[in-house]
């Protein structure tokens, strides 16, 4: 497949435009500078200009006052707990005892983006957040980006770590993580809670575009645009560095701005600093971003045998609450709780996540639920 998203074909870029996935992180002003030139590639770049990359925020004490009278996870820079999942080295965070509960961040993040939910859940039960392979504390390996890998992933770690019947939650890239892998291992999956999830629905009647590529294609114009490309997203990549950007971005996102503190900037940046930072950030950015159209949230719920929740931030401006309607509608098994906040609930207002989330997971019956698949 081309690395160039101009010769998209409109019903792909569509898609890509309305994805969660590709309105991520470099201001408006600056979406509007390119866009003359080439929108599809702009708004594809735009989505991980900062979360997936950056550097070590020199100086930064971390001593910004949690969420009021709110319990929050201790910032490790060395990280927590380390598994090894084929050949690559995976961050995670395990605490507290009973029921499983995993966390998923969204694209960029890490576990420390649960820093509010992690302690309070694990008051009664086992929570565990994974940073996905790319991302956090995690190796930032160079191979093939694709949804699937991430899928992988969690089952491997529900296999070889957790080792009985979990719970799966995740928010925006996590959350269509979360679902596909209770898909791809649903005797393991007694319950999925999604926040703001990533992924589209596909539509039956359309086509995709896979005409053959010229020997002039293959061979001159396609490396010639991932020149351009790398140039580009080397550019991108510089500034989304800058501790100062990451704020901005964050706050556009978040309704409630008060928990963009120095914190979350840091477990945002810290990462990528990796040597091999640059590189994964290339390859999500143009090879992740045209694969992921193959996957759809029809295809997936289809396929879902347990109880769904949607915790859902209204006032998300890339993911409003007429995609969570729509999963309501598709998926009948499925709780809807609508929240005022933003794309990342969970940090915004996670007292409220919290409490929707314990009232939710009190009511599931993890024996019958297995029963029944």
């Amino acid at each position: 497949m081309s690395s160039s998203s101009c010769s998209l074909s409109p019903s792909l870029r569509s898609r890509l435009f309305n994805s969660s996935a590709t309105r991520f992180l470099v201001p408006p002003a600056r979406l509007n500078q390119y866009r003359s030139r080439c929108e599809m590639n702009r708004r594809s770049f735009a989505f991980r200009g900062i979360l997936a990359s950056g550097v070590s925020v020199t100086g930064s004490s971390l001593a910004t006052e949690p969420t009021q009278g709110m319990e929050r996870l201790p910032f490790k820079p060395e990280g927590y707990n380390f598994w090894t999942w084929r050949g690559h080295k995976i961050h995670y965070v395990v605490q507290g005892e009973g029921l499983p509960i995993v966390l998923i961040h969204g694209f960029g993040a890490s576990a420390f983006h649960w820093r509010y939910n992690i302690p309070e859940l694990a008051k009664k039960y086992k929570v565990y957040a994974v940073d996905l392979l790319g991302f956090g504390w995690s190796e930032k390996a160079v191979i093939e980006y694709d949804a699937m890998v991430w899928r992988d992933q969690v089952v491997d770690f529900l296999k070889e770590i957790v080792k009985e019947p979990a719970v799966l939650v995740g928010n925006s890239l996590g959350g269509f993580t979360a679902l596909v892998a209770a898909v791809g291992f649903p005797e393991q999956v007694v319950g999925l809670a999604l926040l703001n999830s990533a992924g589209q629905f596909g539509n039956p009647n359309e086509k995709m575009d896979e005409s053959e590529e010229s020997i002039l294609q293959k061979f001159v114009l396609k490396p010639l645009k991932e020149v351009f490309q790398r140039v580009v997203l080397g550019f991108l990549f510089w500034q989304a560095k800058q501790p100062a950007r990451i704020e901005s971005v964050l706050k556009s996102v978040y309704i409630n701005t008060s928990n963009v503190d120095d914190y979350l900037v840091e477990s945002i940046t810290m990462p990528a600093a990796d040597p091999n930072a640059g590189e994964v950030y290339y390859r999500l950015m143009t090879r992740f971003m045209l694969n992921q159209s193959k996957y759809t949230l029809n295809s997936a719920l289809s396929e879902l045998r347990c109880p769904l929740l949607l915790l859902w931030g209204d006032l998300d401006p890339w993911v409003g609450p007429a995609k969570a309607n729509r999963i309501k509608e598709f998926y009948p098994n499925t709780t809807l709780v609508n929240l005022k906040a933003g794309h990342c609930p969970h940090d915004e207002v996670p007292e409220l996540v919290n409490k929707s989330l314990m009232e939710w997971l009190s009511s599931l019956k993890p024996e019958a639920s297995l029963q029944t698949l």
